[in-house]
């Protein structure tokens, strides 16, 4: 699934930012449809936005749960809930969800921030799979 992609190196060749890694694996491994200028939508959240404020791998994380399980909008969806499990999962797994505190424990100049992206991926593999697997047998 999408953590493979990510633990085989997707993107690095792109030159991609956490946030693009995300998406643009997801569309890939989940078969999303996204069109290469919806694509572009995560290009901003790299690097929690520029200020090192919420994880872009995070950011790109919501945009995959919005993209596959909200079918209205998200008022009539659970996108809530799903984000905030990402969040206390991701929070309970690295210590942060903040760029600033999770380069300071896990990223240095010879893996980057891989650890933070493959870790965000791992989740959002384990969210979308308990999904799909609970709106198949409903």
């Amino acid at each position: 699934m999408l953590s493979d992609l990510i633990r085989e190196g997707f993107g690095k060749a792109e030159d991609l930012n956490c946030a693009e890694k995300i998406l643009y694996g997801a569309n890939e491994a989940y078969n999303l449809n996204l069109s290469p200028e919806a694509l572009k939508l995560a290009a901003g959240f790299g690097g929690g936005m520029a200020i090192e404020d919420v994880c872009g791998a995070l950011a790109g994380s919501i945009m995959v749960l919005g993209r596959m399980f909200v079918e209205r909008n998200a008022h009539q969806s659970n996108i809530k809930e799903l984000t905030q499990e990402l969040f206390d999962r991701y929070r309970a797994a690295m210590g942060a969800i903040d760029c600033a505190p999770l380069k300071a424990a896990h990223r240095n100049e010879e893996i980057k921030c891989d650890r933070v992206i493959e870790k965000a991926a791992e989740i959002l593999d384990a969210l979308v799979e308990r999904e799909l697997h609970l709106r198949r047998t409903c």
